[in-house]
């Protein structure tokens, strides 16, 4: 008995310790929850009973050359409701129809709809967002917003870009530097009951936004605007298909203009400036149409150059000394290659000419014998020296490659043609940059519109910086390049780009696209000023223009426009310098031995 009765108190005992144990435990549990992890469960008991809406960050701000306002934002609204907050649907319905010109099903599916939060529509007008928070109905949120607004409407549309419903870069310049531009959104937060219902006395709480960085430009909109006109005077006149202007310093890739028209409204961004009646147009149809109107073709498109792609040839042969400026070549019209008949654009030839006189002429045999001189290997070592097997790197995305043979499937014939800029494709701001580098001392440049960030109170954050990659050829042989493209415009095919006080060199170019048997041409013509020491580089390109298509009667005279006003706009003087006059007379010295 005796023993029962001591096997029943350690019983009793285990049981006891048991408890006190998980007692124990419990309070442990309790000690460490209440004091060492009360932080974490009371920000997890308070977003329970809150609710949080985005308040959006303005955009920051994208100033030209001069500080003008390309790109800036406008007050609108967003438009939710809080089903649980709702006591008259029926009257909330009929305010957001009425005021928002939605229909009544798309409102009242979304103030039924059993959700957190709905948001019934973004980018509302300020006046029609204060007009809904006027009415003061329960479960009405009417949150500031942004809308990116562009003063200048379609000016520069396709470098600036566009953004969309979120205020995020979609194109161009807005997406390319969106970590730059977006800024931090804020937050609302307001309190709730267990059922979701806002606790009236408690208010809200705001994380304010932070408005993203300023992006300074080298694009100069007075520039841009001159030459959009002068685009769209010459498209207008030969009813071209479609006109690229591009305007830079060829010194640092800096740009100052970059034109194609005809641009589109980026205001309203989704409507197409070809004017079709979209009516009966499938939704994949429409969006093919508005992805080409967004296109730029100065980078996302390539074609083939023609003639301009000429001055590559001449300052390879240069380098390589397979040429000299004495040269002697004939052009009877054409030449010989292989088994083919390779015409020069004069079907009566020039006859005998030094090769200062074949690059005036722009002699097609002249240019071919450069590049068999040069031979298949040389000439690709070339090409990849001058940078055209990359992308130049241009602070806009969507920049297409270089379309070349490969070299192993490089013939004669191939080698010839692309002599002269034929049987292959590059971008305009490719042939652009790498003129630019061998006319400025043989520096391949980076072409670029960012210049500096800015906070939004103006202060400076960061200059930007660019690659440039020196040596791609001699400082003579870019001097020589810049004396014969001097003389094909004071004296041979680019003349109607000449303006009297001024050195300008340049470089026509008429090309036929494929295929061949459609009559379609590209005429272009790149020209650059001072001829001495380059400070401005053009090339206009006009698409399948009616009537005479030759660079040198329609091209040149547009650059001559531009050129005629821009020039004294950078403070370029206008007359020529006495080094300039002897590097002529020097050069007519040569011609004649």
């Amino acid at each position: 008995m005796k023993k029962n009765r001591t096997f029943h108190k350690k019983k009793v005992w285990v049981v006891f310790l048991c408890c006190g144990a998980m007692m124990l435990g419990l309070l442990g549990r309790l000690v460490w929850l209440m004091g060492f992890r009360s932080d974490y469960y009371y920000e997890k008991a308070e977003e329970l009973h809150e609710r949080e809406r985005d308040i959006k960050a303005a955009r920051g701000e994208i100033l030209d050359a001069k500080g003008k306002v390309l790109a800036a934002n406008k007050t609108v609204c967003t438009v939710s409701v809080i089903h649980s907050q709702i006591k008259d649907p029926e009257k909330v319905i009929r305010l957001l129809v009425s005021e928002l010109g939605l229909s009544e099903e798309t409102v009242r599916k979304k103030v039924e709809k059993n959700s957190s939060i709905e948001r019934i529509r973004t980018n509302v007008e300020k006046e029609t967002g204060d007009a809904i928070r006027k009415a003061g109905l329960d479960g009405v949120k009417v949150d500031e917003d942004y809308k990116r607004y562009y003063p200048y409407d379609s000016l520069a549309s396709k470098v600036l870009g566009f953004t969309g419903g979120d205020n995020q870069g979609i194109i161009g310049l807005e997406v390319e530097y969106e970590e730059v531009l977006k800024g931090i959104q804020g937050k609302i937060l307001t309190t709730t009951d267990a059922r979701g219902v806002e606790i009236d006395g408690l208010g809200e709480r705001r994380a304010e936004p932070v408005k993203g960085n300023t992006l300074r430009l080298s694009l100069d909109i007075s520039i841009q605007e001159f030459v959009q006109q002068a685009a769209l005077k010459v498209m207008e006149e030969k009813q071209a298909e479609r006109v690229s202007i591009l305007l830079m310093n060829p010194q640092n890739g800096e740009i100052y203009a970059c034109v194609n028209v005809p641009e589109f409204n980026l205001n309203e961004p989704f409507v197409l400036n070809i004017g079709q009646d979209t009516a009966s147009m499938d939704q994949k149809k429409i969006q093919d149409l508005l992805n080409q109107m967004w296109r730029n073709p100065c980078l996302n498109d390539t074609y083939e150059p023609g003639s301009t792609f000429k001055i590559i040839t001449m300052a390879a042969g240069l380098q390589e000394g397979v040429v000299s400026l004495n040269d002697r070549f004939y052009c009877p019209g054409y030449k010989l290659v292989d088994d083919r008949r390779i015409h020069c654009a004069n079907r009566r030839g020039h006859g005998s000419q030094n090769f200062v006189e074949g690059a005036q002429n722009s002699c097609n045999p002249v240019f071919i014998e450069v590049g068999l001189r040069l031979g298949v290997e040389n000439y690709y070592k070339y090409f990849r020296r001058f940078g055209l097997m990359k992308q130049t790197g241009i602070d806009l995305p969507g920049e297409a490659g270089t379309i070349m043979h490969k070299m192993e499937n490089m013939g004669n014939v191939e080698l010839a043609t692309v002599s002269f800029g034929q049987s292959f494709q590059i971008t305009p701001v490719q042939l652009a940059t790498t003129v630019s580098s061998l006319i400025n001392g043989g520096n391949r440049i980076t072409p670029h519109f960012g210049v500096a960030v800015q906070s939004a109170d103006g202060t400076q954050v960061k200059e930007l910086e660019y690659p440039v990659e020196t040596g791609i050829v001699s400082s003579e042989t870019s001097e020589t390049v810049r004396k014969i493209l001097e003389t094909v415009v004071s004296e041979g095919s680019g003349k109607n780009a000449a303006i009297e006080g001024y050195s300008i060199g340049g470089k026509t170019a008429t090309s036929q696209t494929l295929p061949r048997s459609a009559n379609r041409y590209i005429s272009s013509f790149l020209g650059f000023a001072p001829a001495e020491e380059p400070k401005v580089l053009a090339l206009c390109i006009i698409h399948d223009p009616q009537g005479i298509y030759y660079g040198g009667t329609i091209a040149a005279p547009v650059v001559r426009s531009i050129f005629d006003n821009v020039l004294p706009y950078l403070g370029i003087e206008k007359t020529k310098s006495e080094k300039s006059e002897e590097d002529e007379r020097s050069l007519s010295g040569q011609e004649e031995q």
